[in-house]
C-alpha cells in the first residue's frame, strides 16, 4: 500500500519560512490597495422627496400598495383581455423572463465555487522503455503497463469572502432582472391603456368629423337657397363652400390616426395582424378613476427601475469586495484517492491503492498591476451604479411631479367642461324653440348643433386626458394605486436592500422560490 501526502518531509524551518512568506504577502496586499477608493453616495430620499415621514394626511389618505392590475378599475372587458394577450405574447416581457433565467443560472454558478468540487480521472497506457533511457532495470528495453484511476476532491475555505461576493453581486444582478421585468411589464400595460384610450378618442372624433360633413352641407343648402332669395350674397355662399371640403380634410386626419393607434395597440398585442379589427370601447363607458386627495411619497420607492437600480448597486458594491478579496492568498482543502500500478495485472491489487490530503495555498506576488487594475474598474462600476440610481430617483420624481400636474388639471378641467356642454346643449334646445315658432332660422339651429358638437367632443377630449393622465400616473408610480381608509401593509412590494445595513443573501435557489 503507496501512500502520499502533502507537505511530507517538510522540516520546520521550511514550514516557518513559507508563513513568514504568506504574511509578508498578506501584509503587502493589502497596503498594495491603498489609493483606490470611490466616493460615490446615494442620494438620500429626503433630498428628493421620495421618503419622508407620514404626516397626518397621509395617514388619514393612506394609499394601498402597488397594484399589480390596476387598468381593470376601468370596468372594460375588453381592455382586460387585450391586455392579457399582450402580457402572454410580448417579446420584451420574454426577452425579460429569459434575462431572469440567465441571471438565476450564473448566480448558482457562483453559488457552486462554495462548496467542494469532486471528479474522477482513469487512464491507462503501454510504453517501451528504451534500454539507455532514464527508466531502470528491469523494464529498460522492455514493453510494460500503467494504468491509474484517481478520485480527486477539493474545498475553497473563502477565509477572506471572495466567493460569497461573487454570490452576493450575481445575486443582486438576478434581482435587477427580477426588477426589469417588473418595469417592462408596468411600461406594457401603461401604453396599452393610452393607445386604447386613445384609440377610443379617436373613433369618437371620427363619428363628429362625419356628422360635422353632413351638417356643413346642410348649411351650404341653406346658404345657396337664401342667394336664390336674395337673402345673402356671394361671400356667404364662398364661404360655406369652403366648410365641406374642410370638414373632409379633418375626417381623413382623424381616420389617419386612427389607424395609427390601431397600429400601435396591435403592435403591443404582439399581433400585428390584428391592428384592422381592433375597435375600443367608447370613452363614456370606461370608469373614470378618481384622483386621490394625497399621494403616499414612498410610493416612488416602489417604481421597478429604482429598485433595480438600487440591487446594481448592491451588486457593484459586491464586485468591489471580491475584487479586495483577490490580493488575499486563496486557501483549498484538496484530497485524493485511487489506484495506481505499473502492470494491469498489478491494478486490483491492494498495494496499488494511494491517497492524500493536505491543504493548498496560492497568493498573489507579482502580477504587474492586474489586481489594482480590477479594483479600479471594480469601482467605477459602483460609481456608475450609484449615479444611475440617483439619476432613477430624480426622473421618478419628475415624473411623478409631472403626472400629478397633469392628473389635477384634467379633473379641474372636467366639471368646467360639463358646464360648457350643458350651456351648448340649452343654446340648441333654445334654437329649436325659436325656430319651431318662427323666431328665428334654421341657421341658428345648425350653428347651436355645432356647438354642440364641439362641446361633446371637448368633453371626450377632457374624459381621455384623466383616463390617459391616470395611465401616465400608474406607470410613474411603478403600478397604479387604490385609495383606502387604513394603513397598508407593504409587505408584498418589492423589495430594496437597505444602504445602511449590511445584506443577507440567501442562496439562489432560496431566493428563486421567495
Amino acid at each position: 500500500m503507496t501512500s502520499s501526502f502533502s507537505f511530507v518531509g517538510a522540516d520546520r524551518r521550511l514550514a516557518l519560512s513559507a508563513i513568514a512568506l504568506a504574511a509578508t504577502t498578506f501584509i503587502a496586499g493589502c497596503a498594495d490597495m491603498r489609493g483606490i477608493d470611490t466616493h460615490a453616495q446615494l442620494r438620500s430620499p429626503q433630498s428628493v422627496g421620495l421618503l419622508t415621514e407620514p404626516s397626518a394626511a397621509d395617514q388619514a389618505a393612506a394609499v394601498a400598495p402597488v397594484d399589480a392590475q390596476w387598468w381593470k378599475g376601468l370596468g372594460d372587458a375588453q381592455l382586460n383581455a387585450l391586455i392579457d394577450t399582450a402580457l402572454a405574447d410580448s417579446p420584451n416581457l420574454q426577452s425579460a423572463q429569459a434575462r431572469i433565467r440567465k441571471a438565476w443560472s450564473l448566480a448558482q454558478v457562483s453559488e457552486s465555487a462554495l462548496g467542494p468540487q469532486v471528479n474522477g480521472q482513469a487512464s491507462a497506457t503501454r510504453n517501451h522503455a528504451p534500454a539507455n533511457g532514464l527508466v531502470p532495470p528491469p523494464l529498460a528495453g522492455n514493453n510494460y503497463s500503467t494504468a491509474e484511476a484517481r478520485i480527486n476532491s477539493s474545498w475553497s475555505l473563502d477565509l477572506f469572502g471572495k466567493h460569497r461576493a461573487a454570490l452576493d453581486a450575481a445575486v443582486g444582478s438576478a434581482r435587477a432582472a427580477q426588477a426589469d421585468m417588473d418595469a417592462a411589464r408596468v411600461l406594457l400595460t401603461s401604453n396599452m391603456v393610452l393607445a386604447y384610450v386613445q384609440l377610443s378618442r379617436l373613433q369618437a372624433q371620427e363619428e363628429v368629423a362625419v356628422r360635422a360633413i353632413d351638417q356643413r352641407a346642410h348649411t351650404l343648402q341653406l346658404v345657396r337657397d337664401r342667394y336664390d332669395a336674395g337673402l345673402d350674397t356671394t361671400l356667404e355662399v364662398r364661404q360655406s363652400e369652403s366648410g365641406v371640403p374642410q370638414a373632409k380634410v379633418q375626417l381623413l386626419q382623424v381616420r389617419e390616426q386612427k389607424q395609427l393607434a390601431q397600429n400601435a395597440l396591435a403592435a403591443l398585442m404582439g399581433q400585428p395582424a390584428r391592428a384592422q379589427e381592433l375597435v375600443a370601447s367608447p370613452i363614456a363607458q370606461l370608469s373614470l378613476p378618481r384622483f386621490p386627495v394625497q399621494l403616499s411619497s414612498n410610493l416612488l420607492g416602489r417604481r421597478a427601475d429604482i429598485v433595480a437600480a438600487r440591487w446594481r448597486v448592491e451588486a457593484a458594491e459586491q464586485g468591489i469586495r471580491q475584487a479586495k478579496a483577490e490580493f488575499y492568498p486563496d486557501i483549498d482543502l484538496t484530497a485524493f484517492l485511487g489506484l495506481s500500478s505499473i502492470g494491469f495485472n498489478n491494478f486490483a491489487k491492494g498495494s496499488a491503492r494511494e491517497w492524500g490530503v493536505g491543504p493548498a495555498l496560492s497568493l498573489p506576488i507579482f502580477d504587474s498591476g492586474r489586481l489594482r487594475a480590477n479594483l479600479s474598474g471594480k469601482s467605477a462600476d459602483y460609481e456608475l451604479a450609484v449615479q444611475a440610481y440617483n439619476q432613477a430617483v430624480i426622473t421618478a420624481v419628475h415624473d411623478v411631479a409631472d403626472q400629478v400636474a397633469s392628473a389635477r388639471s384634467a379633473h379641474a378641467q372636467l366639471p368646467e367642461q360639463r358646464r360648457a356642454a350643458d350651456a351648448a346643449q340649452s343654446a340648441l334646445d333654445i334654437a329649436n324653440q325659436r325656430y319651431a315658432a318662427g323666431l328665428g332660422t334654421y341657421l341658428n339651429v345648425l350653428a347651436a348643433e355645432t356647438n354642440v358638437l364641439t362641446q361633446r367632443q371637448q368633453m371626450v377630449d377632457v374624459e381621455a386626458r384623466i383616463l390617459s393622465s391616470n395611465a401616465a400616473l400608474a406607470q410613474a408610480l411603478g403600478g397604479g394605486y387604490q385609495e383606502q381608509t387604513h394603513s397598508s401593509d407593504s409587505s408584498d412590494s418589492l423589495a430594496i436592500p437597505d444602504s445602511n445595513a449590511s445584506t443577507q443573501t440567501n442562496t439562489p435557489m432560496d431566493s428563486a422560490k421567495s
